[in-house]
């Protein structure tokens, strides 16, 4: 099992596209694993036959374990074989004990060939069985050469075919009082990282209110011009704050122990919700770029997150970062720093509230900010002079150009 990404332990494999048997040269496609943040890849090393699969579709496997031969056809393997002691983790471990209920189908399990286990179908249709409860070994396939794919599993959803499984779900779905689901890679990952960083990591949290009204007026006026693509209030943060780190240096780092890194360009961390969890694409450069730009490499970084096609160097080396739950109607929160940046900032809702201005009451379009520093790099001082400059240039847009 090979490191596909620079913060990957363990991988899952989700389907051999080689099986034993099978000649194979240099830089074949063997089989998709899931890694900590993608579906991706894994590649022949070499020339020769796949003689023996060691790690079954489904399996969990630590990076550097044995998970396939690839020997000349009457080379012997039985000492390699051999060295393969640790069998790889199965995704789903056996029910803890007597009291652990299996979830029941709705329908009878169809008979499954015996080539099933060689079931040709798509990631993204696996994924939504997976998540629908579909056995993908009973359902037939209409992609090429008879791979199961999405169009497929959304008709089974919508109507189950005679002879398909489906587990869980339904009113027969009671009978369980639970149902334990094991961790995808991304939510170990997520979860590793969460305890790697609230703990160890002195968070402080500053908050600001924002008037909007001047960036929401600057927004509708861009998007009035009628020209693609049109800019969102995410993408108006994101320059914003990228154009403050270059006047805040001294926010724009990592902590590395036994120093402090600054950098003098910015890579802007966006906290994207994806199926299992979240992942953090990286707009490279947002500094330089221009609002039009980020916009348009924003929407592609999002979509390619949440199909899981992202490359790592997409998704790593991040000096700064954002969250905004202000779509989802969240006024306020506050986000856990990505270790080893030093800073992240979370964005609210805009809303309409009574504010006074001049002495008149009068509604104005607000959104609260919240920044949590690492206190070990950035003190309160600096961390409120950092997000009192993103407020005003939030304030005036002007002010990013001035």
């Amino acid at each position: 099992m090979e490191a596909l990404s620079p913060t990957m332990e363990e991988g899952r494999v989700v389907e051999w596209l080689k099986h034993e048997g099978d000649a194979v040269v240099a830089g074949d496609v063997l089989a998709e694993v899931e890694t900590d943040k993608a579906v991706m890849e894994l590649q022949a090393r070499g020339d020769g036959v796949l003689r023996k699969v060691l790690a079954p579709s489904g399996s969990t496997v630590e990076v550097g374990k044995l998970v396939a031969v690839i020997a000349g056809p009457d080379e012997d393997i039985a000492a390699l074989i051999g060295g393969a002691a640790v069998p790889p983790r199965p995704a789903t471990p056996p029910p803890a004990g007597p009291t652990a209920s299996p979830p029941p189908t709705t329908q009878p399990m169809a008979p499954v060939a015996a080539g099933a286990r060689h079931l040709k179908a798509s990631p993204l249709a696996r994924r939504l069985a997976g998540e629908r409860g579909i056995e993908l070994g009973s359902v037939a396939g209409s992609g090429p050469g008879g791979r199961v794919i999405r169009r497929d599993i959304d008709t089974l959803a919508a109507a189950p075919a005679p002879g398909v499984a489906v587990r869980g779900g339904g009113a027969a779905a009671s009978a369980a009082s639970f149902e334990d689901v094991p961790l995808t890679q991304i939510r170990k990952t997520i979860a590793r990282r969460l305890a790697e960083s609230l703990g160890p990591v002195p968070h402080f949290f500053l908050t600001t209110d924002v008037d909007m009204d001047r960036a929401w007026d600057a927004r509708e006026a861009l998007n009035g011009l009628g020209e693609e693509p049109r800019v969102s209030f995410n993408d108006l943060i994101v320059k914003v704050v990228a154009t403050a780190l270059t006047r805040h240096r001294e926010c724009n780092a990592w902590w590395q122990g036994d120093a402090i890194r600054y950098f003098n360009d910015v890579h802007l961390g966006m906290a994207v919700a994806v199926d299992q969890g979240l992942i953090t694409p990286v707009i490279r450069h947002a500094d330089r770029k221009t609002l039009r730009q980020i916009a348009t490499e924003s929407r592609n970084l999002v979509e390619r997150a949440r199909a899981r096609k992202l490359k790592p160097e997409e998704y790593t080396g991040a000096t700064f970062s954002i969250s905004n739950l202000g779509m989802f109607g969240i006024d306020e929160f506050t986000a856990i720093i990505n270790p080893p940046e030093s800073g992240i900032i979370a964005c609210g809702a805009i809303t309409q509230q009574p504010v006074v201005r001049e002495g008149m009451l009068v509604v104005g379009r607000r959104m609260r900010l919240t920044m949590s520093c690492d206190h070990r790099v950035i003190d309160g001082a600096t961390g409120a002079r950092f997000l009192g400059t993103v407020r005003r240039m939030l304030e005036n847009p002007l002010a990013m150009v001035w």
